[in-house]
């Protein structure tokens, strides 16, 4: 995937604003969910990250930043593969997803 690939499936992916994220990565529902390592779960560090990916201009964005979005729509893809049945509205699939700056139940 090249840079501009990397940014729209990135932006197609990431359904949450920066500030629906940060509010988001506050909750208890949050902190819970995923992988932990150590105290903190994989998908919220990386939330942390998404938020900040978020805030940077086009230009200002570096080959980490670029390879955690590839990361990021890989992980988005393959999450929402493994959908579960029924409502999903509390569950810790939907939780882990939004850990990782996408909302399944998210309207445009």
């Amino acid at each position: 995937m090249d840079d501009e690939e990397t940014r729209r499936e990135f932006g197609d992916s990431v359904n949450m604003t920066a500030k629906q994220l940060d509010d988001w990565l506050k909750t208890d529902e949050s902190k819970a969910a995923g992988q932990h390592k150590d105290s903190e779960s994989i998908g919220h560090q990386s939330g942390r990250r998404i938020v900040e990916i978020l805030h940077k201009k086009k230009d200002d964005l570096t080959g980490d930043d670029l390879a955690h979005m590839r990361k990021v729509v890989g992980y988005v893809h393959r999450h929402l593969a493994q959908r579960p049945s029924g409502d999903v509205k509390d569950t810790t699939w939907r939780h882990s997803l939004m850990n990782w700056g996408h909302d399944p139940l998210h309207q445009p």
